[in-house]
């Protein structure tokens, strides 16, 4: 059959036409690749060539208040292996084995494992010193990549409070772990390029993205009173051989938290060495137990708020027992203490005047005041682990529920509970949050991207009732149970702890957490300091005796280590005859040798320089010191300008 020439245009137009447009339309797919899925194919191409050898980035460090480094990072190389680009698995093998202390069967197994990249266990966190040896191998495809580890430049120095980090660099106890997302900052890495057989492509260039280093974290702590803290505890451990010890400081017009240690401690390095249980229990916040007498300060508060005791014109006679709901109940001295107003029922921590201002105050209001104060209910503090404590229901208590209340005695509190809450009760009644991270700072900028500014969570008594609550806890450490925290020239008031342990239900025998609480300068506090000493051997165990002196040193030092002056107006300590007289230093400053040993017969002189006539003395004139104690004096011919 003949066809047209008609038709024969036609097809072929037809044909043109289709050709044209399927010629359109594989350009038109082809500009799309290339303009709008170029960077997008080019990228996965690359993502497919592109091996990544990571950049850990620097965890941010932590410092005290002042800036002192309390955990900072050392440089530690890690070991990255590329299997493809290992030309001989064997020798590789056998060279890092015996570089990494590995066997060589361990070190052939991960070297030829199907993976574009593989981490050396035994290469993680290695010496500079071991990096190099790596690299003087020369062994294509093995790769060293920056990394670092925690390191705790003092040891065990406030090591239930900072925690520790893993091998990742992750915190897993304490601030470490607090505060982890911020310290912990974002990885970086080198990225190079290899081909399909996993052989480098050096005509591509390396990237490099930078790690973002986490932020700093700044605390309330003040390394020097921690310090002396941490000092006072070793010599209390080595001394009393205690199953644990306590020990807070802490600003109570603020909340900010001083200084916080315990014992047992470890080294958060070798956290893997000590039991768990030592490291996951940080005991100021954790550990709850009866407080003793330390409580009747709470008890005190609300008597004197609510109107139901005058400190000096009451008086109270004590037998040295009460009988309340068919129970005696003892005071801790043997006789009482006999007829005594009620500032001398405080000096005296005497238990039945204690209950009878709890049953002056009844159930209601006395238990009111208790969990006004904070108890039975966490602080709040930025810690992990915190304890609550136990109290009482009240549809349970009953008299004598409420005469041992009174004396700290049937409640489980927490130490930091009682820190804040005495800290309320002298502060000018004011109840604080107490806080130890103060700042989170970027590390390039400097710039503070958190502070954290004191809460006040309610006001529990008025200002007039911490007065009189001050003045009553400095005649403690005056002239009461607290002599032994006396610091001289400092005005200290506080008050002593003996609580006996409990156990599956039943009281102890000889076996009691004593603790003392202290406060200074006491007309104007700016630290608070309790210590606990849990089962102290080899001593009477009363918190007077045992946690007074510790307070007290931990105080003195500490008052100066702030710049705190001392106060006058101090009420002068009752001494008995074991204690040791204290001295005022005379003004010898322009006087002679022959003048001067006719004044300093109760005192010891250290002599320096060459004369006869005193130009200066240490300590100044005024200061108190224990007799027989020493002075430096110095001398020259001409008197000093």
């Amino acid at each position: 059959m003949r066809v047209s020439n008609v038709t024969v245009r036609k097809r072929l137009t037809i044909a043109l036409l289709v050709g044209i447009l399927i010629f359109f339309i594989i350009d038109l797919r082809l500009g799309y690749v290339q303009f709008f899925l170029g960077d997008m194919l080019t990228g996965k191409a690359k993502d497919s060539w592109s091996r990544n050898i990571p950049f850990e980035p620097e965890r941010g460090e932590i410092v005290d208040r002042n800036g002192v480094p309390l955990a900072t990072n050392i440089s530690a190389p890690t070991v990255y292996v590329v299997p493809r680009q290992i030309k001989d698995p064997a020798t590789a093998a056998e060279k890092l084995a015996a570089t990494l202390n590995m066997s060589k069967e361990t070190a052939y197994k991960e070297i030829t494992k199907v993976a574009s990249i593989v981490r050396l266990k035994e290469g993680r966190k290695i010496s500079h010193e071991k990096a190099k040896e790596i690299r003087a191998l020369g062994i294509e495809g093995v790769y060293i990549g920056e990394d670092s580890k925690r390191h705790y430049p003092f040891g065990d120095y406030l090591s239930h409070v900072l925690g520790f980090a893993g091998i990742d660099n992750q915190g897993l106890m304490g601030l470490e772990l607090y505060y982890d997302k911020e310290l912990n900052g974002e990885e970086g890495s080198v990225q190079f390029y290899a081909d399909a057989k996993g052989k480098r492509m050096n005509d591509m260039a390396d990237d490099y993205q930078p790690p973002v280093d986490g932020m700093d974290l700044k605390l309330t702590i003040d390394s020097k009173i921690q310090t002396i803290m941490e000092r006072e505890l070793d010599i209390a451990e080595a001394k009393y051989n205690p199953d644990g010890l306590v020990a807070i400081a802490m600003n109570p017009n603020t909340g900010e938290i001083l200084g916080m240690s315990s014992r047992p401690d470890f080294n958060p390095t070798n956290f893997q060495e000590v039991p768990p249980e030592v490291y996951n229990r940080n005991l100021p916040v954790w550990s709850t137990y009866e407080p003793g007498s330390t409580f009747k300060i709470i008890t005190l508060a609300a008597a004197l708020e609510e109107g139901k005791v005058d400190l000096e014109k009451d008086h109270f006679h004590d037998p040295g027992f009460v009988k309340v709901g068919g129970a005696k109940i003892h005071c801790w001295k043997s006789g009482g203490h006999g007829s005594q107003t009620f500032l001398e029922v405080v000096q005296n921590s005497c238990n039945p005047g204690f209950i009878e201002l709890g049953d002056r105050l009844g159930k209601e209001t006395l238990f009111k005041y208790i969990k006004n104060f904070g108890f039975g209910q966490k602080t709040g503090i930025d810690l992990q682990g915190e304890g609550k404590g136990i109290l009482f229901n009240l549809d349970r208590v009953g008299p004598v529920e409420l005469a041992t209340t009174s004396f700290g005695q049937g409640v489980s509190v927490t130490p930091i509970q009682q820190v804040a809450a005495i800290s309320a009760a002298v502060n000018g009644g004011t109840l604080y949050t107490p806080y130890i991270a103060k700042e989170l700072i970027n590390p390039v900028t400097d710039e503070v991207m958190m502070k954290t500014s004191p809460v006040a969570k309610r006001k529990v008594i008025s200002e007039e009732t911490s007065k009189e609550i001050r003045h009553a806890l400095e005649t403690v450490v005056a002239q009461g149970s607290g002599k032994n925290a006396f610091v001289d020239g400092y005005r200290v008031g506080g008050k002593t702890g003996t609580a006996q342990k409990v156990k599956d239900g039943k009281y102890m025998e000889n076996n009691y957490i004593v603790s003392f609480i202290g406060f200074a300068p006491a007309d104007d506090p700016e630290l608070v300091v309790y210590v606990a000493v849990d089962n102290p051997k080899g001593t009477i165990q009363f918190g007077g005796v045992v946690a007074a002196p510790i307070v007290g040193n931990i105080m003195g030092d500490s008052l100066r280590a702030m710049g705190v002056e001392p106060r006058k107006g101090q009420i002068e300590k009752e001494t008995t005859w074991l204690d040791t007289p204290m001295v005022e230093v005379p003004n010898v400053v322009g006087l002679s040798k022959r003048e001067i040993q006719e004044i300093m017969v109760n005192l010891k002189i250290d002599a320096s320089g060459q004369g006869d006539i005193v130009v200066k003395q240490t300590p100044q004139a005024g200061v108190k010191l224990k007799e027989g104690s020493t002075i430096r004096l110095y001398f020259s011919d001409k008197p000093e300008e």
